[in-house]
């Protein structure tokens, strides 16, 4: 493969090389503008800031009058059409205003980069900054004291407090990153190594976009990070009149975080910009928004958010009734005799297959062996046989031979199981024989299915009675419905039990079950498996099992970071991964050069037989290279393992310290020891990200810091970042990699190459090979499973988008109802959708009765037209004339009751008594009722017409919000059960997208309805003649 690209990109070109190449002009004019700006004052510098906004501002200045025109006109518009027309034109003009800003700010990028490149020589030069103190100098004196004033003058000193400490500012920009901040600003990741300084790359785009003065965001993997990076860079920006905050700092809906939110700059972390996202759709009015439009983020650790995080969704979730009720319990016992008696099958079948082999019947010993392995492939004893010469291949020469032909002959070896693992895909699944084991002592059909389509059909062909047909299907469904839910449960525990391991997928802390990142090896805290998955673990290791609870909210981070006008990211290790970034959110990967050439020794892997072998040898490497005064950084993939390798240098003496998921409250004072002579860390993959090892003089000369990876991760990613301790900003260092037959990559994913030149050799025990050929094909097994975990991270995303689609429909109305500037438009589209669907329901049977008496039920109105119009006219005809006399009445209406309560309203406003702010008044359609809350003295200014509107969106939020959460309930649901479709033979997913597509097309013809009956139903009440008055602004709907 590597041939072939050397080929391609000796006719082509290499990509990243021509992207570098249409840089290089922007770099050369930052230098001249540097240059030149080194002769202004302290003063002209700054105003540069004002310059460049003026400039964003002017480019757009035409764009943004014609919106304030239109906005004027709308205040005087009451005609619905022409009210959509004009915010249709609106939206239509921001689209080109933002272009155009976007069109400026790259103009302007080479004089903006400069301003920032030489504010940072001027604090790493000069204690000290005086400057003419402005309003937002003494702004920032009163908070921060890096910020003084004395007299006129603003001193601003270039030390100041990060993460605790107190640092003094002495970098400067290098011209790759100048590179690096160019790529990101054009919207696109700049993978740049590992020491590269990608905290102070990010500082030029972040300037030059916060001109604009619609929001940068800067998001990080951790609030550590975010709060420490804010601290950092903060002063840059402040020095130049911006403002900065950090989301992390403030609790949420809090008025600390809204003003974050307003800050020209903010930091948080991916998950915190999510759910301010979700808990902004729950709010019921405009004051409780802290979010504004998504205007550009920039993603710090981009592969490691968009890409490993993006797979669990952000969920707001409450409780659902009876959602203690469980049968994880019940189903245990039985489970756990399932697996014990699978393990004695899996065992007898190993040692047959021994035995058969070393007699020479390979073929059925082979047989076996496929036996022993898909009953539990990790089973330590068939680990340590197939790393045996030969074996490995006769395991795989015989799957191959039983999975041909579609897996025709593989139930052969299944029959005699009780389930079947399938560790590549992460499945389990209950074969006939297992099924009868977990049924002994029950009925036979505990655990299966009914036919439903068979089942209905019987029930039809007996001829009975409409009732007790009706009562016989129910029965059915509700028997559907119970085993379902059982085999599901059953489904998830096998998982817990057979795929999921502690210490290694998840630990139990505080009698807590807690998910282990794969990528990072840190706790997830607030995450939980979804499907029932967390409460079979908690089963499992015997600890509290949490009731289940209900979706309120929910959104998987690659939909919410694609609603940015303008998304870019930056990360030491993007390139393996550009394939995804660009199918999913369009982001192109432009490898940035490194300042100093990297002088670490990345040698190839050693090879070994068995995991013993290889942890010996990584220990006897650890004692030489700690004796030799070098630190030591070892990489595991586990708890487990970090545990294990911490016993050995016990056992030989080596002071060390151990990172894990269980000791993750410690990185910073571990990391910060990493670095010296002699000492010995053993970390899982969290010391790849955001932890900077420094090195002495005498660390250096010893060779650097020493590299150990003892085992290759699913991701070259992780490897990469693991390699990146080293070596950094041209330091000395070395990374070495152990890998054995027996590592779960080189079982699932690993090349019969391998083995085969293994048994080739004739290696002994203890016995290593090491070649750049072997390297390239462990490589090549990692692109495996990468493509394997790209398919499910898509499936995945196939599953969001349909509900991201719905969510933006439904998100889009709250908005509106909530800001209430669009509101009317709405009002008078659901009026129609619901005139149009009464209509065409009962023009297709020519039903004018039912039509009379929808119209009743829904409008509370008589038809405006005859039983021969209804039958003669066309029903486009017909539901324009609906619409136009349902409109005309709910107006008149809304005139009525504004009129009505203006009364009471003006006996209010004008007591001289009275000194209230609000007002609330009640509505009622005679079966519910709500309580209007609305401002006293825009009431009494508009004649109660600002009532009216307070009104119309309280409905349409309660009625929304509660369709909404019904509709989320019903989606999980479904979700769960078209997955029983694998079953039929049918795609899950294309099942999903049709039945979601119903049941959304019924949800929003509900929400009409509803909204629609209420406004044109609802009155004050009559026999109430007095309103009364409160300064409580909660709105409470009683049913």
């Amino acid at each position: 493969m590597s041939i072939i690209n050397s080929i391609i990109k000796a006719f082509v070109g290499d990509k990243s090389q021509k992207d570098i190449k249409a840089i290089k002009p922007y770099i050369e004019k930052i230098k001249t503008f540097q240059a030149s700006y080194e002769s202004l004052s302290n003063d002209e510098l700054r105003a540069k800031t004002i310059y460049f906004q003026d400039k964003v501002k002017q480019s757009r200045a035409q764009q943004d009058e014609k919106i304030a025109s239109y906005r004027e006109e709308l205040e005087k518009t009451t005609d619905i059409d022409k009210r959509e027309t004009i915010y249709a034109s609106i939206d239509t003009l921001e689209k080109e205003a933002y272009d155009l800003s976007e069109k400026m700010l790259l103009e302007i990028l080479p004089e903006a980069f400069a301003v920032v490149k030489e504010t940072a020589r001027r604090f790493s030069t000069n204690s000290e900054l005086v400057v003419t103190a402005t309003e937002h100098d003494r702004k920032i004196a009163e908070k921060k004291s890096n910020v003084r004033i004395e007299g006129d003058q603003a001193i601003w000193s270039n030390t100041w407090e990060v993460a605790g400490n107190m640092i003094t500012w002495n970098m400067v920009h290098y011209d790759v990153q100048m590179i690096g901040g160019t790529v990101i600003h054009q919207g696109k990741i700049a993978e740049m190594q590992t020491g590269e300084g990608k905290t102070l790359v990010s500082t030029s785009p972040i300037y030059l976009n916060a001109l604009t003065g619609k929001g940068v965001h800067v998001v990080t993997v951790n609030d550590y990070l975010a709060k420490r990076d804010c601290q950092w860079n903060a002063p840059i920006f402040e020095f130049h009149g911006l403002t900065v905050d950090c989301i992390d700092n403030h609790q949420p809906n809090s008025s600390g975080r809204r003003a974050a939110y307003q800050a020209d700059v903010t930091y948080g972390t991916n998950n915190e910009f999510g759910f301010d996202y979700l808990r902004d759709n729950m709010a019921h009015s405009p004051e409780e928004l802290v979010q504004r439009p998504h205007n550009y983020a920039i993603v710090d650790e981009v592969d490691s958010v968009l890409i490993d995080d993006a797979r669990t969704p952000l969920i707001i979730s409450g409780p659902v009734p009876q959602g203690d009720r469980h049968e994880f319990l019940e189903l245990k016992p039985k489970v756990e005799s399932l697996v014990a008696q699978q393990r004695q099958l899996s065992n007898s079948f190993l040692t047959e297959a021994k035995r058969l082999i070393k007699a020479g019947d390979v073929k059925q010993g082979g047989f076996n062996l496929l036996r022993a392995y898909r009953a539990l492939p990790k089973n330590k004893a068939l680990i340590k046989f197939l790393s045996e010469e030969g074996v490995k291949q006769i395991l795989q020469k015989t799957e191959n031979h039983f999975m041909q032909d579609n897996n025709r002959e593989m139930k052969k070896v299944d029959e005699a199981l009780l389930f079947v693992i399938n560790e590549k895909n992460n499945q389990v699944e209950l074969t006939d024989n297992g099924i009868k084991f977990l049924s002994s002592g029950v009925d036979d059909n505990f655990f299966v299915l009914p036919d439903i389509g068979s089942e209905i059909a019987a029930i039809e062909k007996k001829n009975l009675s409409t009732e007790e047909a009706n009562q016989l299907k129910e029965t059915l469904f509700q028997d559907f419905g119970v085993k379902s839910e059982r085999i599901h449960t059953l489904t998830q525990l096998l998982k817990a039990y057979t795929l999921f391991e502690k210490d290694a997928e998840y630990v139990v802390v505080d009698n807590k079950v807690m998910i282990v990142d794969e990528q990072t090896g840190r706790i997830m805290d607030g995450r939980r498996y979804s499907d029932g998955l967390h409460q079979a673990i908690e089963a499992k290791e015997n600890v509290k099992i949490e009731a289940a609870t209900q979706t309120f909210a929910t959104v998987t981070l690659q939909n919410y970071f694609r609603m940015y006008n303008k998304l870019s990211g930056m990360t030491g290790t993007a390139v393996t991964e550009a394939g995804e970034f660009w199918e999913i959110y369009k982001l192109d990967v432009v490898e940035i050069p490194t300042n100093k050439p990297i002088a670490r020794d990345d040698k190839d892997d050693l090879i070994y037989r068995s995991i013993r072998e290889k942890f010996n040898a990584v220990i006897e490497d650890v004692v030489e290279l700690s004796n030799a005064g070098r630190p030591v950084l070892i990489g595991t993939t586990s708890v487990e393992n970090s545990e294990l390798l911490s016993r050995m240098l016990k056992m030989r003496g080596i002071r060390h310290n151990v990172l894990n998921a269980k000791l993750h409250k410690k990185e910073a004072e571990i990391v910060a020891e990493a670095g010296q002579p002699g000492i010995v860390t053993i970390a899982t993959n969290m010391a790849g990200r955001g932890t900077d090892i420094k090195l002495s003089d005498e660390v250096k000369a010893a060779g650097g810091l020493a590299i150990i990876g003892t085992e290759r991760h699913d991701s070259r990613r992780v490897d990469r970042q693991l390699r990146g301790r080293a070596g950094r900003q041209g330091d000395v260092g070395s990374s070495q990699f152990y890998v054995s037959l027996e590592d779960n990559l080189m079982r699932i994913f690993g090349s019969e190459k391998v083995a085969k030149i293994m048994d080739s050799m004739g290696l002994k025990e203890g016995e290593v090979i090491q070649h750049s050929w072997m390297t390239k094909s462990i490589e090549r097994a990692q692109k495996r499973v990468e493509e394997n975990n790209f398919g499910v991270r898509k499936r995945l995303l196939e599953y969001d988008d349909v509900m991201n689609a719905q969510r933006e429909v439904v998100y889009k109305r709250r908005r509106h109802a909530l800001h209430g500037d669009r509101l009317k438009v709405d009002i008078a589209n659901m009026m129609f959708d619901v005139c149009d669907f009464i209509v065409e329901g009962n023009k297709v049977g020519n039903d004018f009765k039912n039509f009379e008496f929808d119209l009743i039920k829904v409008f509370g109105i008589e038809s405006p037209f005859t039983e021969s119009e209804f039958s003669s006219k066309h029903e486009n005809e017909l539901t324009d004339r609906l619409y136009e006399f349902v409109y005309k009445r709910y107006e008149e209406k809304c005139a009525s009751s504004a009129a009505e309560a203006f009364k009471v309203i003006k006996n209010v406003y004008e007591d001289p008594n009275s000194s209230f702010e609000r007002i609330v008044v009640p509505f009622t359609d005679g079966i519910k009722a709500v309580n209007v809350v609305t401002n006293l003295e825009k009431a009494y200014q508009t004649e109660g017409m600002t009532l009216i509107n307070d009104f119309e969106k309280n409905i349409t939020l309660s009625i929304v919000d509660e369709a909404w959460k019904k509709h989320l309930r019903k989606m999980d649901e479904l979700k769960q059960s078209v997955q029983l479709a694998v079953h039929e033979q049918k795609d899950p997913l294309l099942i999903y997208k049709f039945e979601a597509f119903e049941l959304f097309k019924k949800t929003m013809q509900s929400i009409n309805k509803d909204v629609t009956a209420f406004l044109m139903k609802a009155d004050l009440p009559q026999q109430q003649e007095q309103s009364e008055s409160t300064n409580t602004i909660r709105t409470n709907i009683q049913f």
